[in-house]
């Protein structure tokens, strides 16, 4: 059925149909590639070039957002002496975590992946990017509220976590707890909080990850045909 709409506002969709035979080859290369990704937090400070962090956010950014209005923003540091300042501060919060605030059940779970205070990773990659979520919009005469915020970020998140892989880097997500410190260091707005502290960069030499599996397709869908 043709959708004519009226009003300014509107384009056509750019779209180009591919053969069914094309799109399940698409599809399982890029599971296979996906399945490959591993959080490791073991970086080699080996130098990562600007345009590879400004593609991968611009990636991020093409995820679909309430209302679209893009509630994020992705701070990128490469600065040494701002990364140090981070961990230093990061460490002191998950030092507190580790020996003060730690439920039985969350360190049950993290046991097994080896995490502990020292966040290495912070000062070892050569990128550090930190996302903030948009909690408020200005709009004429103040703030406005955002829409599904957490929701729009996530999204934003999985497709920058992908473009890295994609480009033969590794990263990891690491929430600080808590993680106002982030907002002063980097002087962010108050309607903006930190939801991911993400280094990117090469894998160290002898970089190793926890010996996991995945869970099976039929642990985590219900199909209803």
């Amino acid at each position: 059925m043709a959708i004519d709409e009226e009003g300014p506002g509107f384009i056509d969709l750019e779209f180009i149909e591919i053969d069914s035979e094309t799109m399940l080859s698409r599809a399982r290369s890029f599971y296979e590639q996906m399945d490959r990704r591993r959080t490791t937090r073991h970086f080699s400070n080996r130098d990562v070039p600007r345009e590879l962090i400004e593609l991968a956010i611009k990636t991020a950014s093409t995820a679909p957002s309430g209302a679209h209005l893009q509630p994020w923003t992705f701070v990128a540091i490469s600065n040494k002496e701002l990364k140090a300042l981070i961990r230093q501060e990061a460490e002191k919060e998950e030092a507190r975590f580790y020996e003060e605030r730690i439920p039985d059940e969350w360190e049950e779970v993290l046991a097994p992946l080896g995490t502990d205070k020292v966040k290495e990773h912070i000062t070892e990659a050569p990128w550090v990017i930190v996302l903030f979520r948009h909690s408020k919009r200005q709009r004429e005469g103040g703030f406005a509220p955002t829409y599904y915020s957490q929701e729009s970020c996530g999204i934003a998140a999985g497709l920058f976590i992908s473009a890295v892989h994609n480009m033969g880097l590794a990263t990891l997500t690491h929430t600080p707890s808590p993680m106002g410190f982030l907002r002063k260091i980097l002087q962010r707005p108050k309607h903006e909080h930190a939801m991911l502290l993400l280094p990117v960069g090469y894998p160290a030499e002898g970089a190793q990850v926890p010996d996991l599996s995945r869970k099976a397709l039929g642990e985590v869908s219900d199909f209803r045909d």
